[in-house]
């Protein structure tokens, strides 16, 4: 994978406040802005929006499904790099992925390569979030 390489758009993914509201459980992040409908649509969205968190959490399977290493048994997430939330994801939005390659450098036994997502947000001109995650395939 060389760096500069387009690997192409992960399938959408409809981030509903069921989501939402798993999530802020299982995080106990239960702030208003993203689990309480009513206090939200007087906020300044109008309605909740996703944790930014939740958004990046998404994004390994979204480099999934684009990006794949036929001689590899399996990848390591070995973390994020410049990650920003440019815009909210409000309820019931459709996000998805723009995936390319930054970097790749050997480690033994596999490579270690760095991943751009950026989180497409339907029907917005700003991303959602800017992530460059690094994974490290084994062979």
């Amino acid at each position: 994978m060389a760096p500069g390489t387009e690997l192409g758009h992960s399938s959408w993914r409809v981030v509903e406040q069921p989501r939402i509201d798993t999530f802020a459980d299982a995080t106990d992040d239960h702030q208003w802005i993203h689990v309480d409908r009513s206090r939200a649509a007087d906020g300044p969205y109008g309605t909740t929006i996703a944790h930014g968190m939740l958004t990046l959490s998404l994004v390994p399977t979204m480099i999934g499904e684009v990006a794949t290493v036929p001689s590899a048994t399996f990848g390591l997430n070995y973390g994020f790099d410049k990650v920003r939330f440019t815009a909210p994801v409000p309820a019931g939005s459709r996000v998805r992925a723009a995936v390319s390659v930054v970097g790749a450098d050997p480690v033994p036994g596999g490579a270690k390569v760095t991943f751009r997502a950026v989180v497409e947000l339907e029907g917005s001109d700003r991303p959602a979030c800017v992530a460059d995650m690094i994974i490290i395939w084994m062979e």
